[in-house]
């Protein structure tokens, strides 16, 4: 027998809640949540937007004169390091707004859609497990990884080339590779020391970039690794 649309669906100190009251509730929860994921994904470009600012005014300053120290863009590469973390940190609160909102759409709209309404037994449970307990959905390396191989190892090999450019080009082309190792000296450091520096941090981004392809923990739209996630995350709450 079909429940009557007037029952509540629970009372509380003497209020009732009922289903239709209950599914206004969570459509604007559901616009909050798409706010805030929204708000969270702008963060995300103006942090891609700083980077690409900074890195073409520093290619602007330093090719426009051959007197200015290749040094510069170096400089640049550890800025762009900090926008890239910052950038992943934003990332990280994305997902957990964007895992709450893709929560609501598989197991409760999408249910709505395709008669019986059979959400999945442990979706409510998840969605108010993460209002009480919030947590990231995605580890800081993953995010870190994905901003990397999206936006940030394109930029940095951009002023990799630039820096090499430089050194290549200005005043004019070395004759030998010592000389070339030469002008890339900073200070106290030798040009070999800087240029293997400069090399080992490009291996190790090009490192973290392959070593991170394999985790999909957070539940992104797109991945199909959400299900088994959202398994998981149960399975481990059923067992604690």
């Amino acid at each position: 027998m079909e429940a009557n649309s007037t029952e509540p669906v629970w009372t509380f100190r003497g209020y009732a809640l009922r289903p239709a009251e209950f599914n206004t509730a969570m459509v604007h929860y559901y616009r909050a949540e798409i706010q805030r994921a929204n708000t969270w994904r702008n963060r995300l470009d103006a942090t891609t937007n700083w980077a690409i600012i900074t890195a073409s005014a520093v290619i602007t300053f330093a090719l426009s004169d051959e007197t200015r120290h290749h040094a510069i863009i170096l400089f640049a590469l550890a800025l762009l390091g900090v926008f890239w973390f910052i950038e992943a940190r934003r990332y990280r609160y994305y997902e957990l707004w964007s895992f709450r909102t893709r929560l609501m759409e598989t197991d409760f709209f999408a249910a709505m859609l395709v008669p019986p309404f059979a959400p999945s037994p442990t979706w409510a449970e998840s969605l108010a497990d993460s209002l009480r307990h919030p947590r990231f959905t995605i580890t800081m390396w993953e995010a870190l990884g994905r901003r990397l191989r999206r936006n940030y190892f394109a930029i940095f090999c951009v002023m990799l080339g630039v820096w090499v450019f430089k050194l290549a080009s200005q005043p004019a082309m070395p004759q030998t590779w010592e000389q070339f190792l030469a002008r890339a000296h900073i200070g106290p450091l030798s040009g070999a020391m800087v240029v293997t520096l400069v090399a080992l941090a490009f291996v190790a981004l090009s490192a973290l970039a392959i070593g991170t392809l394999g985790l999909q923990q957070a539940a992104g739209e797109v991945f199909p690794a959400y299900p088994r996630w959202l398994r998981r995350h149960s399975s481990h709450d059923s067992e604690d």
